[in-house]
């Protein structure tokens, strides 16, 4: 028996003044599964997350979360009902050191941040190592974060959005710009986040190497439609797929 749906992307559409980015999109996300959201630049990839993360409201259509409608609800509603979102561009404080961006995440997952003259240091310090040790990060952990190569930093958002303790994270290109061995290690924290703590994933990702090595599934996107949907291995013989996002040569870059 298949898992059950956790996110439910229904006839969602989005409109910007007379631009249509997004049109009749469909998609299921499974729990505890690994979902990718490939097409060409222009096919509606991010708006989609932001519709689903809450930073854009459908113009039509709605989005499920456990089969209960959140589209329209503010971002950090959605986030504290289990949705994490991580962006192109990382957000941390970067004159925090990493431990101290991990444990502030937690201080707020957990209503402390308000709590007036008590020492922050001492309080929830095994749980903010065990997130730094998930994303390989604890060596670094006194590191200043603004210092942090760009692979390490979106180790350390990661970490900080494991904080929330999120059922579904949503990534925007989380290997854009990186190094093939900085890739490498990226794969392998969202596939042990995905496996030793059931979070679902959903990634946009221009890298087809990456995709074809970690999704469960695939949507294929152009132009703001759906134009296949299946397991790698039929999204990989899909003649369209072939042909409209990777062009002439789509069936070589597949394999």
């Amino acid at each position: 028996m298949s898992a059950p749906d956790i996110l439910a992307i229904e006839d969602v559409a989005k409109s910007f003044g007379g631009f249509l980015a997004l049109s009749g999109v469909n998609l299921r996300l499974r729990e505890n599964s690994v979902h990718a959201l490939i097409g060409p630049n222009g096919a509606g990839k991010s708006t989609l997350l932001n519709v689903v993360s809450g930073h854009h409201k459908p113009s039509a259509g709605q989005v499920l979360y456990c089969g209960e409608a959140i589209s329209g609800r503010p971002p950090y509603e959605i986030a504290r009902r289990g949705l994490a979102r991580s962006f192109q561009i990382t957000s941390i404080f970067a004159g925090f050191t990493v431990f101290e961006n991990v444990q502030c995440a937690l201080l707020a997952q957990h209503g402390q941040c308000t709590r007036m003259f008590c020492r922050a240091a001492p309080r929830l310090r095994d749980e903010a190592v065990s997130l730094l040790k998930l994303v390989q990060l604890d060596d670094q952990a006194w590191r200043i974060s603004g210092e942090l190569a760009a692979g390490d930093r979106k180790r350390l958002e990661f970490a900080i959005a494991m904080a929330g303790q999120p059922r579904v994270m949503l990534l925007d290109e989380p290997t854009a710009g990186m190094s093939p061995d900085g890739r490498t290690i990226i794969i392998n924290i969202i596939r042990l986040i995905n496996k030793t703590r059931g979070v679902a994933v959903l990634f946009t990702e221009h890298d087809i190497e990456m995709v074809f090595a970690i999704a469960d599934h695939i949507t294929v996107l152009h132009q703001g439609s759906c134009i296949a949907d299946g397991t790698p291995e039929d999204v990989r013989a899909d003649r369209r797929v072939q042909e409209i996002y990777l062009g002439e040569d789509g069936d070589a870059a597949l394999h």
